[in-house]
């Protein structure tokens, strides 16, 4: 079973890769599922029918998944590769503390067109991470626990999500290369929003991209996928945080064995919101 959880099409914003074409390529590698998961950012990005107030790039603004015309396509190209390749519905959710009842606003309009739904962080207080706005004025260990501090917050008031995604990912965006805060420095807090994860019935994503990124490995760290299973975690997605043909299905195998070497035995897919295991 090889299937790709983190998936963007054309409708993210930071995307330009067509729906069809994105099916249509899962298949030719022999992608047994995919899951597009499309960026909504509330905070930074304002909906596609609500632009004012976007920031502009390339002279279009820039806002969140355009839903309708999102799961309109959706339905048509499960229906037209269905028997082929499994295709899941999901959405990528930008949470912020502040953030949390627009979620759950957009939740109860679309929640019973969803699989599935990634957790990430991608901005705190509405400062970016990929511009250094967060970072800017902090030290290393000061925006990273104040990373990890949001994520914590939010877990704890926000549960309509199935997997948290890249749960380290302010090290991608750290920008004192070469010197990685040790593992040791965060390990409690970890700990802490992994167990409420468990609690919860929530799981975490192994997302492949860090190895495009140069992390010399996926995100989380085996430190972090390590403390997940001694912690009783068993649900696992794997996904390539995919925006171009050549991200699609990267490093998926390379990560199952990762998996395997660290203990895991199964890992998880989706289908209406509830965790579908597979042997790895």
């Amino acid at each position: 079973m090889l299937a790709d959880y983190h998936v963007h099409s054309a409708y993210s914003d930071d995307s330009t890769y067509p729906m069809e074409q994105v099916v249509r390529d899962a298949i030719r590698i022999n992608l047994d599922g995919l899951c597009f998961t499309e960026h909504v950012d509330y905070g930074v990005k304002p909906d596609w029918d609500q632009p004012a107030g976007a920031r502009f790039e390339d002279g279009h603004p820039v806002t969140n998944c355009p839903y309708p015309a999102y799961f309109g396509e959706l339905e048509r190209v499960r229906e037209r590769y269905g028997t082929k390749i499994r295709i899941a519905r999901g959405l990528e959710l930008g949470v912020q503390t502040h953030t949390i009842t627009a979620y759950e606003r957009l939740l109860h309009s679309y929640g019973d067109q969803l699989d599935f739904t990634l957790l990430s962080i991608h901005q705190v207080g509405d400062r970016e991470f990929w511009n250094g706005a967060f970072q800017e004025g902090r030290t290393q260990e000061q925006f990273t626990m104040a990373y990890y501090e949001e994520l914590l917050g939010v877990v704890e008031q926000f549960h309509g999500y199935s997997v948290v995604a890249h749960l380290d990912l302010i090290r991608r965006y750290d920008p004192t290369p070469g010197c990685p805060l040790p593992f040791s420095a965060v390990r409690d807090i970890v700990a802490e929003i992994l167990s409420r994860v468990i609690a919860d019935g929530h799981g975490i994503e192994v997302n492949t991209s860090g190895w495009r990124y140069g992390l010399d490995g996926p995100q989380p760290t085996d430190d972090v996928l390590q403390l997940y299973r001694d912690l009783g975690g068993r649900i696992v997605t794997l996904g390539s945080d995919s925006h171009k043909p050549e991200h699609l299905g990267a490093y998926l195998r390379i990560a199952q064995d990762r998996l395997r070497a660290l203990g895991f035995s199964q890992a998880c897919t989706y289908e209406q919101g509830e965790p579908r295991f597979y042997e790895l």
